[in-house]
């Protein structure tokens, strides 16, 4: 897979992965310590992902990075393969 991903092929491989296989935050990583903080459950990362707006990427420790944003919350991905992805952090705006 060539990245960075433009934010339109980012988000249709988001998409693909969503619909292909459960998401999965583990538990104690750093994504699901933020979405604790933040008081963010795993449906609200999944809507956001589903219908947020994907940033370009940016290359962050070894990594190809995606923002995606809604008014409210922002969820950052990264991915592995084509078949695989990994939710890196999240937030809600203050």
């Amino acid at each position: 897979m060539d990245e960075p991903l433009r934010p339109t092929v980012a988000k249709k491989l988001i998409r693909k992965i969503l619909d292909a296989c459960d998401l999965v935050i583990p538990a104690g990583s750093h994504a699901d310590e933020e979405m604790r903080n933040d008081n963010l459950i795993l449906g609200d990362v999944i809507n956001v992902l589903k219908g947020g707006v994907v940033e370009p990427g940016e290359f962050v420790k070894g990594t190809w990075r995606y923002q995606v944003r809604t008014s409210k919350i922002v969820v950052v991905v990264c991915f592995r393969s084509e078949t695989e992805m990994r939710v890196v952090t999240c937030w809600r705006k203050k």
